[in-house]
C-alpha cells in the first residue's frame, strides 16, 4: 500500500505545482497587459509622428463615445478604440464632444482630438463685419 500512497502523493504534488505555475503565468500575463494598457492611457502618442494627414470626420448628434472611437479607429486617427474611450472618460473633455464636422490629423494625440471635438465650431456663414455691427 505504501507504493500506491507514494505514487498518489507524487502525482498530487505534481498537479499542485502545475496549477500554481499556471495561475502564476496567468497573473503575470494579465498584469503585463493591464500595465501596458494603463501606460498607453497616460503616455498618449499620435498615430503618426511626422506631418500626418488631415482627415475630416463628422460627429452625429446621437453618437456615443464608443461610436466615435470606432469611427476614429476605422479612419486611422487612433489605434485602439477602447483606449480612446478610457482616455475620454479620464479627460477634462468627458461628455463634452459636440456634434459637427471636424478636421483631425493623424499626428494629433487623443487629448488634442478631444479638445478639437469639444470646441464649438465657428459659424462659417458669419463674417467678422456682421459680428461687429451687433
Amino acid at each position: 500500500m505504501s507504493g500506491k500512497y507514494l505514487i498518489g502523493a507524487v502525482f498530487e504534488s505534481v498537479i499542485k505545482v502545475v496549477v500554481v505555475a499556471a495561475v502564476a503565468m496567468f497573473v503575470f500575463r494579465v498584469s503585463v497587459v493591464a500595465y501596458d494598457f494603463g501606460y498607453r492611457v497616460f503616455a498618449d502618442k499620435p498615430v503618426s509622428s511626422s506631418e500626418g494627414r488631415t482627415i475630416t470626420v463628422g460627429i452625429a448628434e446621437d453618437a456615443s463615445i464608443m461610436d466615435i472611437a470606432r469611427m476614429l479607429q476605422e479612419r486611422g486617427l487612433i489605434e485602439d478604440e477602447k483606449l480612446f474611450v478610457v482616455q475620454e472618460f479620464l479627460s477634462a473633455y468627458h461628455n463634452e464632444i459636440l456634434p459637427g464636422i471636424y478636421d483631425l490629423n493623424t499626428n494629433m494625440t487623443a487629448e488634442q482630438m478631444l479638445e478639437v471635438m469639444s470646441t464649438p465650431a465657428e459659424n462659417p456663414e458669419e463674417t467678422p463685419e456682421e459680428t461687429q455691427g451687433e
